[in-house]
């Protein structure tokens, strides 16, 4: 059957498998969740893909490189894990980045830390909610391949939670910051909060009426409250004291 036209763009049957991978996982996830997304057997689905294996390669391959589905022949086959952990980490590489993060944890500024910590938080919002899909289905993916998540979880997370760390950690020792209990958990905390309101609350039933512009303001309210100190109270203004 390789190289025949298929009744269904790829494309489609690509779609299907990255919701039903990001909202499932790889392993959970099985042909027949596709098959039934798509409105086809089980063993239709066959015809478009060899095996579960490529059928998460061409939800990757939709995912990262959507321009490249189309050229493949069906049915098709699985990639090296060699081959997605490449794929993600040119991905990664090719994005902007966290620059914010990346300046502010490597120096520090005479700037407000209300206005770095509000930039930052902004940017790490922006980030997650622009690439979420993407990094659900990785995430969900990741610990099923060693080599996704060596790229994913070590090299790319824990280098941004570190950066994270390290400015919290500057920012408290300069007294600019609140000191917390543990800086690296409170770097996690800060991803976390992220993370669920700008990717995981959009899965979520019960989350369905938080909007956007909500979300990015409630959180951004609270962790700067978390974060950065009260200001301390002025003189009182002659004239205008309260009872």
């Amino acid at each position: 059957m390789r190289g025949r036209v298929a009744a269904r763009p790829l494309a489609d049957i690509a779609d299907a498998a990255c919701q039903v991978f990001a909202d499932k996982g790889f392993r959970s996830a099985g042909i027949s969740d596709v098959a039934a997304a798509l409105g086809l057997s089980h063993g239709a689905l066959y015809t478009y893909v060899e095996s579960k294996q490529a059928l998460l390669h061409l939800a990757l391959l939709r995912a990262l490189r959507p321009s490249e589905v189309d050229t493949l022949a069906i049915p098709v086959a699985a990639a090296a894990p060699h081959r997605l952990t490449d794929m993600f980490d040119s991905w990664i590489a090719d994005q902007a980045g966290l620059p914010i993060l990346a300046q502010s944890a490597a120096r520090l500024s005479r700037r407000p830390v209300e206005q770095e910590l509000g930039e930052i938080i902004d940017e790490l919002y922006e980030f997650i909610d622009r690439n979420r899909q993407i990094l659900k289905l990785v995430e969900w993916c990741a610990g099923e391949l060693p080599e996704l998540a060596q790229v994913y979880f070590v090299q790319r997370r824990r280098a941004m939670l570190e950066q994270l760390g390290e400015f919290l950690q500057s920012r408290i020792h300069a007294r600019r910051l609140r000191p917390v209990p543990d800086v690296g958990a409170a770097a996690r905390f800060v991803v976390e909060t992220i993370a669920w309101f700008a990717m995981h609350r959009h899965g979520d039933p019960d989350s369905a009426m938080l909007d956007d512009p909500t979300s990015r303001t409630t959180v951004r309210y609270l962790l700067m409250a978390a974060f950065v100190p009260a200001a301390q109270p002025g003189p009182a203004t002659p004239g205008r004291q309260h009872r």
